[in-house]
């Protein structure tokens, strides 16, 4: 494999779950944080981007984890473009623990955004050739395969966005669509299994102040969800996902 990016990580207490493990969460940040150094590996910068108001926007992703990694353990992502047309590129992630054994992957869906004019535009031809890619997919699966909304489900939560929950441009972060997610699951799974596998769309914005309410409801599967997000202002969807739990070891 050529054209890819490496970095590693080792695991922090406060990034623990109460079973001395990663959280999902966690490894989304560790994910968004290898894609942001890649970023600055060829002086593109998150914050260099953000002086010209343009940045990159995840549009759906999908992650898959054989298991979290615990207190202390080092992990090393390894990050890819696998294809680009002129304003998204597919991201692929693969998650290596410290003997070279793969425990996740994830991909998604990026698009370079002008962040003033809320509109795609395309993606500076200086990225692409410092990047370049490489063909191979981590998941073979459709992210830009629409995941229907839910109006209502036997598990919900109503959450404010706060100033934690943003980011400079006052629009919410992308992890905590997985939070309040997870927040309004049973709490026999969230305490009884490992969340194995999400497929997300993130459809609308939800800003500082909004009132979002989060619901979840059975899938045909055994221990499968599915969610939506949406705002108590217009009713809107702003992210719909898909989840499978597995029972913890």
């Amino acid at each position: 494999m050529q054209n890819y990016f490496e970095k590693q990580f080792q695991l922090r207490y406060f990034e623990m779950n109460k079973f001395g493990e990663a959280s999902p969460t966690t490894v989304l940040t560790l994910l968004e944080e290898a894609a942001a150094d890649h970023c600055y590996s060829i002086n593109h910068s998150l914050y260099d981007l953000e002086k010209q108001n343009i940045g990159w926007v995840l549009l759906s992703g999908v992650m898959e984890m054989d298991r979290y990694p615990k207190y202390k353990e080092k992990i090393t992502i390894r990050t890819w473009l696998s294809s680009y047309s002129k304003i998204k590129g597919f991201r692929e992630n693969i998650i290596y623990d410290g003997q070279d054994c793969v425990i996740g992957r994830a991909k998604g869906l990026w698009v370079f955004f002008d962040i003033k004019r809320k509109r795609p535009i395309q993606i500076l031809d200086d990225i692409k050739e410092k990047w370049g890619s490489d063909r191979e997919e981590c998941i073979d699966h459709d992210i830009s395969k629409k995941i229907e909304a839910i109006d209502s489900g036997e598990y919900a939560n109503e959450f404010r966005i706060n100033r934690f929950d943003v980011d400079a441009n006052l629009h919410v972060n992308n992890i905590r669509y997985l939070q309040w997610m997870i927040e309004s699951m049973p709490k026999d799974i969230t305490d009884n299994y490992d969340l194995n596998y999400i497929d997300g769309r993130f459809i609308a914005e939800a800003h500082y102040g909004d009132t979002i309410f989060s619901h979840s409801k059975i899938d045909v599967h055994e221990h499968s969800f599915s969610h939506t997000i949406k705002t108590q202002s217009n009713i809107k969807d702003c992210a719909t996902a898909k989840t499978q739990w597995k029972e913890r070891k």
